[in-house]
């Protein structure tokens, strides 16, 4: 089966509420909708994006309705790899809420998903560089997330150039739950020499630490 068929129906990992635990809204009460299936295989990545069910927008609606939140975020996986969004983020938009996404940026989101969008995240991924061409990457966000996976420097940089954003995060990566905080620091540190604006922050997934969903 597809990623949405004709009756358009959306592969639903888990719909669930928490707080946003990365980035410039972190501590936002949200409820989260993650889809399913990705177009990268990044191997600490601590998603089940493999695992869904097709639901359609009036069970989708519902079951975020049902979490008396007002503020939504789509993740995935990697959600922009759907068709057929923009129906389903028009009718969230209508019914007044506040739309979050998070993608990895490969692909940019469609224009008129994009404009139903308040807060665009996205998470380049170093290890993929070679995928991020600029004729159909995200070359716009709110902010951008980039996990310190290995040696990513001159992919911060190359992103930082390509990609216009309000915000730019570092974030540890974790595996098997240690997270390379001090690694993460320093590449902090060595970005911002000399840099008296617009400075790259530190990211932590502060719902993990906090034992959150």
């Amino acid at each position: 089966m597809g990623a949405m068929d004709e009756t358009l129906r959306y592969p639903v990992v888990e719909i669930f509420e928490s707080v946003q635990g990365e980035g410039y809204n972190t501590g936002r009460e949200v409820a989260f909708l993650r889809l399913g299936k990705c177009n990268l295989k990044c191997p600490w990545c601590d998603t089940d994006y493999r695992t869904f069910e097709m639901l359609d927008e009036e069970e989708i609606v519902a079951r975020v309705g049902a979490l008396g939140k007002k503020a939504l975020i789509l993740t995935g996986g990697e959600p922009f790899i759907h068709a057929g969004l923009e129906p389903l983020l028009a009718r969230f938009k209508d019914l007044g809420y506040w739309i979050g996404a998070e993608t990895n940026g490969v692909q940019a989101p469609p224009d008129e998903a994009r404009k139903r969008i308040d807060y665009l995240a996205v998470s380049p991924k170093a290890s993929y560089a070679d995928l991020y061409d600029d004729e159909r990457m995200a070359r716009q966000a709110d902010e951008v997330r980039i996990v310190v996976d290995g040696e990513v420097r001159a992919f911060c940089d190359d992103m930082r150039n390509r990609i216009e954003a309000a915000h730019y995060f570092l974030s540890p990566c974790e595996r098997g739950g240690v997270f390379n905080v001090e690694e993460t620091v320093r590449l902090l540190g060595a970005l911002n020499r000399g840099r008296r604006t617009g400075k790259w922050l530190l990211s932590l997934q502060a719902h993990k630490l906090a034992g959150l969903r």
